[in-house]
């Protein structure tokens, strides 16, 4: 499916029955050739957003196979850390970036959980793109809480959100569609499989990270394509 090299249909539904890290373990070995990876053409402002600054250290959240961890590559000095809860997903990531023969920066990965990582001033940019289904609306502060923690002063956030669509927007009844489906699912399935779409929207994570002291400002990269909703922020 989506590939030749993707899961099938079934792979797919097998996967969507597990709980969330379980799932991405399965689909780990296919992710990169899923629609689910985060496309290069949406990654490439966010690295463009982060070195407009020096950076030596940089923190991948919920890094998944690490495609963002590989796009940093050229622009931090010194380490990138990518973070996930699936042991499968951090293993295609260390697959994927061995590929390369990089020997700087120093490119590692961890399974930590983004909500109890303990990082203090570790880091001078956080990224992540494609998390935030994710994150359900009441772990949101803490969230930012935990990312507020591990970087260093004047630190960056930079992450891909969207700008909330109109109800009259056809993207808008489709996450309404899918997340109402997801809501059944973990109603008569258990464990449940966390992932909803407009969670983490430009409007509300800019009312959460101002909440917790980050300035936050918005680019819009992708106007007149078909990622118009899309924006690259920075806290």
């Amino acid at each position: 499916m989506f590939h030749e090299k993707g899961p099938t249909f079934w792979e797919l539904a097998k996967q969507a029955l597990q709980g969330t890290t379980e799932g991405y373990d399965l689909l780990a070995p296919k992710f990169e050739y899923t629609p689910f990876r985060t496309p290069d053409d949406l990654l490439e402002p966010l690295i463009r957003e982060v070195e407009k600054e020096p950076v030596r250290d940089a923190l991948d959240l919920a890094c998944g196979n690490g495609a963002i961890s590989r796009a940093l590559i050229p622009v931090v000095t010194d380490r990138i850390l990518g973070i996930d809860v699936s042991d499968g997903m951090l293993a295609e990531a260390r697959k994927l970036c061995d590929d390369l023969n990089v020997d700087k920066p120093i490119v590692e990965f961890e399974n930590q959980d983004v909500f109890t990582m303990s990082y203090e001033q570790e880091f001078d940019v956080l990224c992540t793109a494609g998390a935030f289904g994710h994150i359900l609306h009441h772990q949101q502060d803490l969230f930012v809480e935990r990312v507020k923690a591990a970087l260093r002063p004047n630190g960056r956030f930079i992450f891909i959100t969207v700008k909330k669509p109109s109800k009259s927007n056809p993207v808008w009844w489709a996450a309404r569609g899918f997340n109402a489906a997801m809501h059944v699912r973990n109603a008569i399935k258990k464990p449940p499989f966390i992932m909803f779409y407009l969670t983490f929207t430009l409007e509300r994570a800019s009312e959460v990270l101002w909440r917790h002291g980050f300035d936050v400002s918005a680019e819009a990269p992708f106007q007149g394509t078909k990622y118009d909703l899309f924006r690259v922020v920075t806290a």
